[in-house]
């Protein structure tokens, strides 16, 4: 297909308007829509919470009577079926757009190509794939969950230059710089649940929540009710966790998954946020993939927060999809604690793929994200 200059303006600005949901959507997908008569855009919108309009309502109910015989340019297959908002397709229909630009296709099997089809057969042209990489990256826990069944899984790490997480004693505030420390409050902000090992809460008691106060610039776009906070999974093989955790001292969710029973009495003092899940012992440890399986039932994306050891796991056994590495310009020593616990290697074929795609400043430190690939990994009995 031979898209102008034009289209493909359109429909960058189109990506440009999801962006705008990214904190606020969960667990819908971003979506934005452009509506033009001719090179005049006459409508355009996107989606900001879930329940409410869509992207394409949004930008009808601006363009009003000029939406007829328009082009709509959508970063997402218009929705075919009824849910807590009407048909997407059918509004498009019913305004008597001309043409429909779309990016990428719904990824749901159950809806893959039907909004497409119902707008065809009301005679609409309809074209597929424009910047269809940019607005897919606009929503890779939709589109990976939609195929697989499993959640996006991001590791959230920070370290020295010489890849230490902490000094041999623990210790380990602040490696970064605040402004790295706002920008993980931001990526927490994207995500469905955040993900932790117990070791990890006995030891530094995180709360895990979004603090609006450290937001930085995000705290004069987004209001403090506005912010759909994290579920907070904490990983705790044998029901280690006591009454007492700031995990519980803030309303959001928190879910406990372990692989034996917590002792009643301690059950009983919990707040009734705190929901549990018990899960068959794997090596002596929570089964990630099982765990994975679970959450992929309600949710898009996960952020992994937790030391070495599980987020070694989720790497080695080819469960994670991205890798945030906060970079500091501090060199911690020979003796600091490493930044994964992986298996040793024997060939270099068996290494994780790692692919740079995003690099750049936050405050004095350095922002690294890379994207996983996974090759045969090592046996028990290699």
């Amino acid at each position: 297909m031979a898209w102008s200059k034009f289209d493909s303006q359109m429909m960058a600005r189109a990506i440009q308007l999801a962006r705008k949901g990214q904190y606020t959507t969960r667990p819908n997908p971003n979506v934005g829509c452009v509506l033009v008569q001719g090179e005049t855009l006459v409508g355009e919108g996107y989606h900001i919470a879930a329940g409410g309009p869509h992207a394409e309502v949004h930008a009808l109910r601006m363009a009003g009577d000029n939406a007829k015989g328009a082009t709509a340019y959508v970063t997402l297959e218009p929705c075919s079926h009824y849910g807590r908002t009407p048909p997407c397709a059918e509004g498009l229909i019913k305004a008597q757009v001309s043409r429909v630009v779309v990016a990428v296709t719904d990824p749901n099997p159950q809806v893959s190509g039907r909004g497409i089809k119902m707008l065809e057969d009301a005679g609409i042209r309809v074209e597929v794939g424009l910047l269809q990489e940019e607005a897919a990256a606009l929503n890779p826990g939709f589109m990976k969950r939609m195929r697989s069944g499993l959640p996006w899984v991001s590791i959230k790490l920070a370290a020295s230059l010489d890849g230490k997480t902490a000094l041999s004693n623990g210790v380990s505030k602040w490696i970064t710089g605040p402004e790295a420390r706002r920008d993980v409050q931001r990526m927490r902000a994207r995500f469905d649940v955040v993900v932790t090992g117990i070791e990890t809460v006995l030891a530094d008691d995180p709360s895990l929540n979004v603090r609006h106060g450290e937001l930085g610039y995000l705290r004069e776009q987004l209001a403090d009710a506005d912010i759909r906070q994290p579920l907070r999974v904490v990983l705790d093989s044998r029901a280690r966790l006591g009454a007492k955790a700031k995990l519980f001292d803030t309303e959001p969710p928190v879910l406990l998954v372990s692989c034996q029973p917590y002792p009643d009495e301690i059950v009983r003092a919990w707040p009734e946020q705190v929901r549990q899940l018990q899960l068959t012992s794997e090596n002596g440890q929570v089964p990630l993939k099982a765990l994975l399986e679970y959450l992929g039932g309600q949710v898009n994306s996960v952020m992994v927060e937790a030391g070495a050891t599980l987020a070694g796991a989720f790497m080695a056994q080819g469960l994670a999809d991205e890798l945030v590495l906060y970079q500091a310009p501090k060199i911690l020593g020979g003796h600091g604690r490493n930044l994964l616990a992986l298996p040793d290697y024997t060939e270099m074929a068996q290494l994780p793929g790692l692919r740079l795609c995003d690099e750049r400043r936050i405050g004095a430190d350095r922002r690294l994200t890379f994207q996983l690939s996974h090759n045969h990994l090592p046996s028990e009995k290699e």
